[in-house]
């Protein structure tokens, strides 16, 4: 089976195919779903070029999955030079309408169904390949029983199904919120219209809004919104509640919980699934490598690669990465989907850095001798001083100990690499390295220095933006990510952290 790695992003994308995925889908400005994530543009085709070519085998879909308006589907006529510049191996759609332009356009792309077509029968699958669809992305609300009929009745149709992530109670703008509480599918023409009831919001615990004659305050109300105690309850069914969890800048009412099918794959394989999709464009480098690296080294050992054991630890790293409860979805039983939470999707680390390449032979020597040359400079200029002077210098310099120059000294087995810092971290931390090939590797204060490239010279702290190189005994393997403990995190509480 296909592992498909989201890549809202150019450097998302490197990280999703060096953490294990075969193929990623990636969006084009304007014409993609997700348009709040990155999404591609301008002259990044040049990098996606040199990613193809770094990772050769690995595929590229595209997705253009919005339903398109005349004056759309004009835009994408004349953004058709561009996007022939993409090495694309796939397009993902749901609006037909643009299906003969694109067989025409793209001669060699194949054509994969978007989820948001919700196809979830044979009879579809059959209509979409005669028109010329390489692969279905099947509608979530498909069960692993349908899809392996689905694959018996159309063996050559390619199927693509998602197995992690975030899920939403709606699709594609049409609203489920009648067949979750009525079991009237407004897909199937039964609309119970469950969005002009009478609802009723209820705190749990602190009874403030049932007080009566009580003028609910700007801090209460605000308190009340964060707590997670919130019922939202209708006015024709009594005693039955759901959630609502109010962050910083949105809503969460009869919030889904995320998708989780890493203990499954297998179900997948027997029902005849062709692709595993993760979801996530808009998620973070960290999020997709651990999750890509997680599945990958779970079908690896599907495959026989590795053993089960060998599989386990970078599966157990799921906890490690921002995510919600989880759910089988629709697979098995519907009404694990129907299940909702609370919160936003949190974990215990922050991304700290990526780590570049190593820097060897005169990379490394310029660094150091750098670092050498300025501290004889400041050396020279400290004896040059009025002996006052200089001694108002040195207490200055125990008390701002960043201040002082101190070069780094080489030290036996010890590697130097390039470090984009994303998040504050000193040295008097332990930090974790992760990469695709083990699971995680503590690194604790005194094994690794933080220098400044461009005087050669140590470093108290560093943080986004700050020009960087890692010093450490550990040798690192490519696309190797640096990963601190969240200080602001505590386990059970809801943060909104804006994932």
């Amino acid at each position: 089976m296909e592992l498909l790695a989201p890549a809202g992003n150019v450097e998302k994308l490197s990280y999703a195919y060096a953490y294990g995925a075969d193929a990623a889908y990636i969006g084009l400005k304007k014409f993609s779903l997700r348009v709040k994530a990155d999404n591609f543009y301008e002259d990044e085709y040049k990098k996606v070029v040199e990613l193809k070519n770094k990772y050769p085998g690995k595929r590229l879909h595209c997705a253009l999955n919005i339903s398109f308006h005349d004056d759309e589907i004009d835009a994408l006529k004349n953004n058709l030079d561009y996007f022939k510049q993409y090495p694309i191996d796939a397009f993902i759609v749901q609006d037909i309408g643009i299906v003969p332009l694109l067989q025409k356009e793209f001669p060699h792309a194949e054509l994969h169904l978007s989820t948001q077509a919700s196809c979830v029968n044979s009879e579809a699958v059959k209509m979409y390949k005669n028109i010329g669809f390489k692969r279905i992305v099947l509608g979530r609300e498909i069960s692993l029983k349908q899809i392996a009929r689905i694959k018996d009745a159309v063996p050559d149709m390619e199927l693509e199904a998602f197995v992690h992530g975030a899920m939403c109670i709606a699709y594609a703008g049409r609203c489920l919120m009648s067949a979750y509480l009525t079991g009237r599918s407004a897909q199937s023409g039964f609309c119970s219209h469950t969005c002009r009831w009478n609802f009723k919001l209820h705190d749990e615990k602190s009874k403030i809004l049932s007080e009566p004659g009580h003028i609910i305050t700007p801090e209460e109300a605000k308190l009340i919104a964060q707590s997670g105690d919130l019922l939202l309850e209708e006015e024709q069914r009594k005693g039955e509640y759901f959630p609502v969890y109010e962050g910083e800048d949105f809503t969460a009412v009869l919030s889904s919980k995320d998708l989780r099918m890493i203990e499954h794959l297998q179900d997948f394989k027997n029902a005849g699934i062709d692709s595993l999709k993760i979801e996530g464009r808009m998620k973070s480098v960290y999020y997709v490598a651990m999750v890509t690296r997680a599945y990958r080294k779970a079908l690896d050992a599907i495959e026989g690669k590795i053993s089960q054991e060998e599989a386990a630890p970078f599966i157990a790293e799921l906890e490690n990465v921002a995510h919600r409860e989880s759910t089988t979805g629709f697979y098995y039983n519907r009404s694990e989907a129907d299940q909702t939470t609370i919160g936003a999707s949190d974990s215990k680390y922050e991304l700290a850095a990526e780590i570049g390449k190593e820097l060897k032979d005169k990379a490394f020597d310029d660094i150091y001798e750098l670092g050498q040359k300025n501290f004889k400079i400041f050396n020279d200029n400290l004896e040059a001083m009025h002996p006052a002077a200089k001694a108002a210098r040195l207490k200055d310099l125990e008390i701002h100990t960043d201040r002082r120059v101190v070069p780094f000294q080489k030290k036996d087995g010890w590697h130097l690499y390039e470090f984009t810092a994303l998040n504050k971290i000193d040295p008097s931390m332990d930090i974790e390295f992760v990469s695709p090939d083990f699971v995680s590797l503590v690194a604790k204060s005194g094994e690794w220095e933080i220098i400044n490239p461009e005087t050669g010279t140590l470093m108290n702290w560093v943080c986004d933006g700050h020009p960087c190189v890692i010093y450490t005994k550990y040798e690192l393997p490519d696309s190797t990510l640096l990963r601190a403990e969240d200080p602001e995190y505590v386990e059970g509480k809801i943060r909104d952290t804006g994932r």
